[in-house]
């Protein structure tokens, strides 16, 4: 399946060859993501321990501009390729055209707009990081292209190697960074090997030959469903990175990168494993766009089992942040504790908002998460400048009413396109929800009652406390829940437990 000129017309999957291709897929991809993130993770932790706040919140002003340029980069294009159920040689190549001509402007551009960045964040040196961070998009058109010729067949196995490399490389050259006394320029080192080695490992493994076009006559569709697909993308970068830019001229880059780092503990769930089940999802979505009822089951089985992982791992992040920050991260970052409860309460909300885009995505629908960006593009920075009048505290804590708004929102504009019933959705999260909650009360109790000498050792005996309740709970009172998660794990397509009603987009 190396190129997609072999492919032809790919029609709609039944819902037990969509489940084996799904899971095959998820394993791969995310496994891939695991184990690349678990040496990722423990290189970041080492160098986090090593670099200052002061460094991170440097950092973390380029990325503002990163991140809304990045909008830009024709990913919203490949997923248009993903989608579509018929793809000739001609639409390929100008995707491939457009995705070069596209992300080589966008390197220039950031270039040439660095010190207006800096005069804006007050700090010279955020102008040389963004001029060399400018090299990552000439690597982009290379990783993005290949990905949608084999996420198009559901085929992650090869780029599940390729991700796992480019995490080693990555980690390496950040270790090598930290220790050779780089400071902040071990952050912007880090990614470009990282994305280089990806790139051309992405290239060679794809197999392909088709060369760029660019002469875009024609491709008015694809072209449309991209725009459409980065509008959305770029609301979700509006949202996600509001924060940065108004904390930036407020709050201190010490300050700022406390807040950050705490961020990124936090979000490690739904940054770095919810997308990958995403890809997959709009992959499988878009083969079975025509069984709507398949696609409603999916989703809600898909939520089931994302919320199964990620209700303890948050509730037990909130109740147990400071001797988690202790451990992680070091007695420099103890200050990021209180930032890490108030956050970790808002990511249930946060982390199953963001599996709706996909579903309405393969469904013809993009324009569904485009309006509901916009929506979240004014809701979260006005909630970011309110909060910011109580400090950093408050900014963590605006993030609580902020996605509790916007998760009721997306749901009622998404699931009559999914063709899903809310209630329908609330009765499986249920029994998971339940489960979590019951699962933060005992841990708070074993760490009040019980402390132990050293951050480590408490922490251990909280998440052995937790890991106890969490599973007794589901064992005694939802052991249908388990039973499909150990049937989805062995490879078993589990009864249909949810039965979706659809309704009318």
């Amino acid at each position: 399946m190396r190129s997609m000129s072999r492919e032809g017309s790919m029609p709609s999957e039944k819902p037990s060859t969509a489940f084996a291709l799904a899971r095959q897929a998820v394993i791969w991809r995310s496994g891939a993501q695991i184990a690349g993130q678990v040496i990722t993770w423990g290189a970041t932790f080492l160098v986090i321990r090593i670099l200052d706040p002061h460094d991170y919140g440097l950092f973390a002003m380029t990325q503002v501009v990163l991140t809304v340029l990045n909008m830009l980069n024709g990913a919203g294009l490949a997923s248009g390729l993903i989608q579509k159920p018929e793809a000739d040689e001609r639409s390929i190549r100008q995707l491939y055209g457009m995705l070069i001509a596209l992300n080589f402007g966008l390197g220039l551009l950031q270039f040439l707009m660095a010190p207006l960045v800096a005069a804006y964040f007050r700090q010279p040196i955020v102008a040389d990081l963004l001029r060399v961070q400018a090299f990552l998009y000439f690597t982009t058109p290379f990783v993005a292209f290949p990905y949608a010729l084999l996420a198009r067949a559901i085929d992650f196995k090869p780029q599940a190697k390729v991700y796992f490399l480019s995490s080693i490389t990555g980690a390496l050259a950040a270790l090598a960074g930290a220790f050779a006394g780089l400071g902040v320029w071990t952050l912007i080192l880090a990614p470009a090997v990282l994305f280089t080695t990806r790139a051309i490992g992405m290239t060679r493994i794809s197999g392909h030959h088709y060369r760029p076009l660019f002469d875009f006559r024609g491709a008015g569709a694809l072209a449309k469903f991209g725009g459409l697909m980065a509008a959305g993308q770029f609301f979700w970068v509006v949202q996600s990175q509001a924060d940065v830019f108004l904390a930036g001229r407020v709050l201190s880059p010490t300050t700022l990168g406390l807040y950050t780092t705490a961020l990124f503990l936090t979000q490690i769930l739904v940054s770095k494993f919810v997308p990958a089940i995403n890809d997959v999802a709009f992959s499988v979505y878009a083969r079975m766009q025509d069984d709507r009822d398949a696609v409603a089951m999916g989703f809600a089985r898909s939520a089931r089992m994302v919320m199964l992982v990620a209700m303890p791992f948050y509730v037990g992040l909130a109740v147990a942040a400071e001797p988690v920050v202790a451990t992680v991260l070091g007695p420099k970052w103890i200050a990021a504790g209180p930032i890490v409860r108030l956050v970790a309460i808002a990511m249930p909300a946060m982390t199953l908002q963001v599996l709706f885009a996909p579903a309405c995505g393969a469904m013809g629908r993009p324009g569904i998460a485009a309006k509901t960006g916009m929506i979240g593009a004014m809701l979260l920075p006005a909630c970011f400048a309110v909060g910011l009048v109580w400090g950093v505290a408050g900014l963590a804590a605006s993030w609580i009413a902020a996605y509790a708004a916007l998760l009721a929102i997306t749901a009622w504009r998404a699931l009559p396109v999914i063709g899903l019933r809310a209630s329908l959705l609330a009765r499986t999260l249920e029994p998971v929800v339940l489960a979590a909650l019951a699962m933060g009360g005992i841990v708070m109790l074993a760490d009040r009652f019980v402390a132990l000498p050293s951050a480590p050792l408490h922490l251990a005996w909280l998440v052995s406390v937790g890991g106890i309740a969490y599973f007794g709970w589901l064992a005694a009172f939802a052991g249908d829940v388990l039973s499909e998660a150990v049937a989805v794990v062995r490879g078993r397509q589990p009864a249909p437990r949810v039965q979706p009603i659809a309704t009318a987009a």
